[in-house]
């Protein structure tokens, strides 16, 4: 899984740019589609939408926002099954958000790997 990071001052960067940044996406979209590297992905909506959910002595405990006490948020993902770790890597390298923040590259793990 390729997760995508950002945050509000990269966004503002971007700003200026996102044509560009949109249609890098869909060419790296549309090119691990044809390669049958693609399996998934989407854009995440603004973390201002986000709602954290924690179990705690039987009741739910429910706040607005991400869980994690940082300016960096997920912002989307990429789920592509590679023939190599390194491969996921130049995909990830290739995400336009790379320029102003992480990609993270993680494996998943197949119900069987639990």
């Amino acid at each position: 899984m390729l997760l995508i990071y950002s945050n509000p001052e990269s966004w503002a960067a971007m700003s200026r740019e996102m044509d560009r940044v949109w249609a890098e996406h869909y060419a790296l979209n549309d090119e691990i589609t044809a390669s049958g590297e693609a399996v998934g992905g989407q854009a995440l909506s603004d973390p201002s939408h986000t709602r954290t959910v924690r179990l705690r002595e039987g009741s739910a405990s429910v706040t607005d926002g991400p869980f994690a006490e940082t300016k960096e948020h997920l912002a989307g993902f990429y789920v592509v099954e590679c023939e190599s770790t390194e491969r996921a890597i130049e995909i990830a390298a290739r995400i336009p958000d790379a320029k102003y923040n992480a990609v993270e590259v993680r494996p998943i793990v197949e119900a069987a790997d639990t």
